[in-house]
């Protein structure tokens, strides 16, 4: 994988950790911005734009929740890793439900969350060669996916999905005759990194169904989830 275009913003006040993981990052070929307070790291996101950030919780300032959040609110296509000492299940189910990417925990070994980081942005920072085709035609309509690049659109207006968010529509609107319990919604969207309630499904769904522009999540009361194909005209549905 070419990381050379990646840039990266870390977050971490403990110096030999940022001193050697940045060290690691540049050897691999990606631009990294080290800070150590978190307040920085936020003055540093409103002037810039990043693929992804890894954030250690406990810093100076305000913490990596705090940047975490700024992230998701502000900077949409910015991958976010927790990285941190706290391994209690509360910390990492409130990471994903701030919509981090992934939760590592320190210690970590460099060449692993370089393999983290790389996983991430395979799936958010896919380079394209051909125009996208709603560009190209100004005729799509209702909602559809741009796999490649991770997006969805509604009537050719982007929808602010987090990554986690993307993949439970995905998995919905592909497979629309099927109901997934969340224990298969997990699998597809952290693959088996997850760990904590099954419930972590519930709150993606609750803040995907506030994005979207048309009712099409259903609730299989006693399964799960399944994407509602009497919600929508299916001939305004695509995927690409």
């Amino acid at each position: 994988m070419n990381t050379t275009a990646y840039k990266v913003l870390f977050l971490e006040d403990e110096p030999t950790i940022r001193e050697v993981l940045t060290e690691y990052m540049l050897i691999s070929g990606y631009e990294v911005t080290a800070v150590e307070h978190g307040d920085t790291a936020i003055e540093l996101l409103k002037e810039h734009t990043y693929d992804i950030a890894v954030l250690d919780i406990m810093v100076p300032g305000v913490d990596g929740f705090a940047v975490l959040e700024y992230i998701q609110q502000h900077c949409g296509e910015t991958a976010a890793i927790m990285l941190t000492a706290l391994e209690d299940e509360k910390a990492q189910v409130r990471a994903f439900n701030a919509y981090a990417d992934d939760y590592v925990i320190k210690p970590v070994s460099p060449i692993i969350l370089l393999k983290r980081m790389e996983t991430i942005l395979r799936r958010t920072c896919r380079n394209h060669t051909e125009k996208d085709r709603q560009e190209e035609d100004g005729k799509q309509k209702g909602l559809y996916l741009k796999e490649e690049a991770y997006c969805a659109f509604y009537q050719d207006r982007k929808l602010p999905l987090t990554l986690s968010e993307y993949l439970l529509l995905q998995t919905l609107f592909k497979e629309p005759d099927r109901v997934f319990t969340r224990e298969q919604l997990i699998l597809r969207i952290f693959n088996e990194d997850y760990i904590g309630n099954d419930r972590i499904i519930d709150a993606h769904v609750k803040n995907l169904r506030k994005k979207l522009p048309i009712p099409c999540i259903r609730t299989v009361i006693g399964v799960g989830y399944q994407f509602d194909k009497e919600a929508t005209n299916q001939k305004e549905v695509w995927t690409q």
